[in-house]
């Protein structure tokens, strides 16, 4: 019984039980949406109190708190280690940038890179201290790919070597298998795996074009996190790649000085979509760094709603939104340095709170839901990896995954994107979703940027779970106004800044509107017979769905 039958007088109550006998599971099942409470979450999210909710602060701590309280509210069952808490262990990792050294070895004698202008260098974070001189040797970037009868390492030795790699991949891959299959994890993986002692990454002419080099000493001081296994190690890292270091345009080509092919047709290559060869650079490099450590801890919150049916009820429908941000600006001279994140999660999470009350309030699902809310998004989807590798649940009984992040709540959207549904059976069930509200599904307005595997859904991906990544999308109901324009505009002045706040206009009908879409996602994925299953074309179903 929800809590407003709880507050009208007894007499009132027996009147609408009488009346509503035979019809108890519809009553049930009539719990609304309350854009009231959307408001109230978010708004307390977004708050200056909470700093930005960076992984590890104390504001996020206060945000777990805050939707661990609001699950037992709710009634729902508590699915982490420590109650509705998987605390997860992290090793931050600082760079020490007096440290670093890169040495190229040439026949006419020692050419020393500068710090930061010539080359950007890798974090520890296995290590505090590390040094490597070997032979370096060219191998394109650095990729294998069966599917296209693609490898850079054919026919070349790099065992004890440092392999030198452009950034990027091949145009002609399809851009969200490309983005897998050219991931720094990848190429790391490839690397690692035929010897290579240290790893370094070439920034390109292609490249400068979208982000340039400076762009990208903004970050220089960012510390790198890494969760920590059972052993205390950091997770993802090959410690056989000793250093790893990012090279601009002219270093690049200072370490091609002795190379039979010149840096400048290779970037040719690049440019015009060419094959590109691998083949030794007849000179070494010498690498070395230094890194201090910090280990800190941050939860993830996740709670159950029980299934109905005898035999379904083991299975789970996992709704997931990340909870944390990238907390306080870097610049202290600014007025506002709190970057509070309203869209950028906030509202995610506030609509998954609010999905998690109806469903909680009305008629039990078949399936039962998993509601997860994860650290470490902003990290580089670490609370999301580090759930699916430690799972409080059975990873196969996972039936689906839908993940929220930034739902863009300032336009009244009359579609929506979900990210994947082109790969799975969860595209139909979120085009009839949308269907019964009156709103379409849209495919993805900017394939190249690959957004499928960038956000948390992804890790649930890779351990075969169908997924759908579920965004406003760029339509409006209101006559005259673009929402592909509003997107446009919030993601070029406000995303990832102080100005993704409260002060922003957020439509809290729309916030209604997705929490609706989102709950008929869930009820239909948890109460058909079958469950979602991988399309036989999807390259994602085929790399990673479990093999009968």
């Amino acid at each position: 019984m929800n809590n407003t039958l709880k507050t009208i007088g007894l007499s009132a109550v027996l009147a609408f039980t009488a009346a509503c006998s035979q019809t108890d599971s519809k009553a049930e099942q009539s719990v609304s949406v309350e854009k009231h409470r959307i408001k109230s979450h978010l708004e307390f999210l977004a708050s200056d109190y909470l700093e930005g909710r960076d992984t590890g602060s104390q504001g996020y701590e206060i945000a777990a708190q805050y939707v661990a309280s609001e699950f037992q509210k709710l009634g729902l069952t508590p699915a982490g280690t420590e109650g509705y808490m998987q605390r997860v262990p992290f090793r931050r990792a600082y760079l020490n940038q007096q440290s670093t050294e890169a040495v190229i070895h040439t026949d006419s004698g020692e050419i020393e890179l500068k710090y930061p202008q010539d080359y950007m260098m890798s974090t520890l974070t296995n290590t505090t201290e590390a040094s490597v001189k070997a032979e370096a040797v060219f191998v394109g970037y650095g990729l294998i790919a069966d599917k296209y009868d693609y490898n850079d390492y054919k026919d070349i030795d790099v065992k004890g070597k440092i392999v030198v790699t452009l950034r990027g991949r091949p145009e002609s891959w399809p851009s969200e298998e490309g983005a897998h299959l050219a991931s720094g994890t990848e190429k790391a993986k490839h690397a690692a795996d035929r010897g290579a002692v240290g790893l370094i990454t070439l920034h390109t002419p292609k490249r400068e074009k979208v982000r340039s080099y400076t762009t990208s000493l903004n970050y220089l001081g960012t510390p790198s996190l890494r969760w920590l296994d059972e052993n205390g190690n950091p997770h993802g890292v090959r410690p056989e790649l000793k250093v790893g270091a990012y090279l601009n345009l002219e270093a690049g080509k200072k370490l091609f000085a002795n190379a039979d092919t010149p840096l400048e047709e290779i970037f040719a290559l690049d440019t015009d979509n060419k094959p590109i060869p691998s083949f030794n650079l007849n000179t070494s490099i010498e690498l070395a760094a230094k890194s201090r450590h910090e280990e800190i801890s941050s939860p993830n919150v996740v709670a159950i709603l029980p299934g109905s049916d005898p035999k379904l009820k083991d299975e789970y429908v996992v709704l997931t939104a990340h909870l944390d941000h990238i907390g306080l600006a870097k610049d202290v001279t600014t007025k506002d340095r709190i970057n509070n994140g309203a869209m950028d999660n906030a509202s995610g999470v506030s609509v998954l709170l609010e999905t998690a009350r109806v469903l909680a309030s009305s008629e039990a699902p078949r399936r039962s839901v998993l509601f997860t809310v994860v650290t470490g998004e902003e990290k580089g989807l670490l609370g999301a990896n580090y759930f699916v590798n430690n799972p409080t649940v059975p990873l196969n009984a996972m039936v689906a995954n839908v993940n929220l992040d930034m739902p863009v709540l300032l336009y009244d959207f009359a579609d929506v994107i979900a990210f994947g549904a082109n790969h799975s059976s969860m595209g139909n069930i979120v085009e009839t979703a949308a269907g019964q509200l009156g709103i379409g599904l849209s495919p993805d307005p900017m394939p190249e940027q690959a957004i499928f595997t960038r956000s948390d859904h992804y890790n649930f991906v890779k351990k075969g779970v169908p997924s759908v990544f579920l965004m406003t999308g760029f339509k409006s109901k209101t006559e005259g106004e673009d929402g592909g324009k509003v997107w446009g505009e919030f993601f070029a002045n406000h995303y990832h800044k102080p100005t993704d706040s409260l002060d922003l206009p957020i439509n809290y009908d729309a916030a209604k509107m997705f929490a609706d879409v989102n709950i008929r996602i869930a009820l239909t994925a948890a109460n058909q017979d079958e469950r979602p299953y991988w399309l036989e074309d999807s390259f994602f179903g085929q790399t990673f769905a479990p093999k009968d």
